[in-house]
């Protein structure tokens, strides 16, 4: 242990009696809910968005007084119990008086000992002190969320001046300033491009120069192939090298994430030459995340995915790059979902997917323009998702170093 640090269990640094976990069952029944009153009931989603305007369930004074026990105040430290375990938060102090929900445990610290905000960044979910902890602790190797028994059994690392708790509070706040503007830097393009998109997809807003009419169309009659990847187990032609498969997890919006790649034997490859992608094809998930789409960029014409739909457009009538486009909107994901309701299945299939319906330019164009537009748009977007992704590392290397104490701050 670094000289001055101190490694200790929780229970150690908390007030007497400062943990709890919010109220089950019929404590906190849902017909007990309003929908709009003076005391507010809290769960996950204020801690995931570290933002507690959120929400709109409330109590009448009678039921809060009764459950005043879960309360969280201004200062209180609360994390996340299900889903996505380990969230934190520490409650703000202009919140509106109510309690948490049985997804929540508030913790108080002894301020004396140890300050909540440092615990806040020890707790992080982009450090691994708490998931390391967690996962030695679950029962039989799964963890399928928190409990007061889990907390109270874990351990807190600090240095015990207060000074360098807070020169490292300051340290990593400012970088968390950046990593916040940033989300919401992109969130607002997100927002923005949403918007545009609707505006061109629909032909609500046209480009300057065009005014023919537009065509709508099933995917069958503007595609001269809707077919699927392969579709029986391939584990035992994986290989250290040879033809790239793509997988629906490759697929990502507009986009393929060529990271995490898969080989397989180059024999068993050349015996499916029906199964190969070409440029200019369209990638689209069929599971799981349905619709989804990209298209397959020039390098990896003849790699072959697995399970995914590919699409080959007709491209004097429908450019791919549209149809991904469509597909990834939300005037795609309603048609999507369409499909899916009418075929009763959770996924789509190479039958429903042939009739899904969209509206086009009939100017090529057009097309191109439209492309243009959103393509500048994602660009930007992508610039600062890569930003965020810098900051982020950066993060984790300056916790990796302050918060074990292998560098000191004076």
């Amino acid at each position: 242990m670094v000289s001055g640090w101190v490694e200790r269990p929780i229970l150690e640094v908390l007030k007497p009696n400062g943990i709890k976990i919010g109220p089950f069952g019929s404590q906190l029944k849902k017909e007990m809910l309003l929908s709009d009153g003076i005391y507010k009931v809290y769960g996950q989603e204020n801690v995931f968005d570290k933002d507690f305007s959120l929400g709109d369930r409330f109590l009448t004074r009678d039921h809060f007084n009764h459950l005043n026990s879960c309360e969280i105040v201004p200062g209180d430290f609360v994390m996340s119990t299900m889903g996505t375990i380990g969230k934190c938060a520490i409650v703000p102090k202009s919140i509106q008086r109510g309690i948490m929900d049985s997804h929540l445990i508030r913790l108080r610290f002894d301020e004396k000992k140890v300050n909540p905000k440092y615990i806040l960044q020890v707790f992080s979910d982009e450090y691994h002190y708490l998931s390391d902890q967690t996962a030695r602790l679950a029962v039989g190797g799964i963890m399928d969320g928190l409990s007061v028994g889990i907390v109270s059994r874990l351990n807190v690392m600090y240095p015990e001046r207060f000074d360098e708790q807070e020169r490292i509070i300051s340290v990593l706040s400012d970088i968390d300033e950046l990593i916040i503007d940033l989300k919401k830097r992109i969130r607002k393009q997100k927002d923005i491009r949403q918007g545009v998109t609707q505006q061109l997809l629909t032909g609500k807003k046209r480009i300057n120069g065009f005014s023919s009419t537009w065509r709508t169309e099933q995917l069958s009659t503007v595609s001269s192939r809707i077919g699927v990847g392969l579709a029986t187990s391939v584990t035992q032609y994986y290989r250290d090298e040879g033809r790239i498969i793509f997988r629906n997890l490759n697929i990502k919006e507009n986009y393929l994430d060529d990271s995490d790649v898969l080989f397989l034997d180059n024999d068993f490859a050349s015996k499916n030459p029906n199964k190969e992608i070409r440029e200019g094809d369209v990638l689209t998930v069929h599971t799981g995340y349905v619709g989804v789409s990209c298209v397959v960029p020039e390098k990896y014409d003849g790699a072959l995915t697995f399970t995914t739909l590919i699409t080959t457009t007709k491209k004097k009538e429908l450019l791919p790059e549209y149809l991904s486009y469509h597909l990834n909107s939300s005037l795609g994901h309603k048609v999507i979902e369409d499909l899916q309701t009418s075929g009763g299945r959770n996924n789509l299939n190479v039958a429903d997917f042939e009739k899904y319906t969209l509206s086009f330019p009939s100017e090529i164009e057009e097309q191109k323009e439209i492309i243009d537009i959103l393509k500048d748009m994602d660009c930007d977007i992508r610039r600062l998702e890569e930003k965020l992704l810098k900051y982020q590392k950066i993060k984790q290397g300056m916790m990796e170093e302050l918060l074990t104490g292998k560098v000191r701050i004076v």
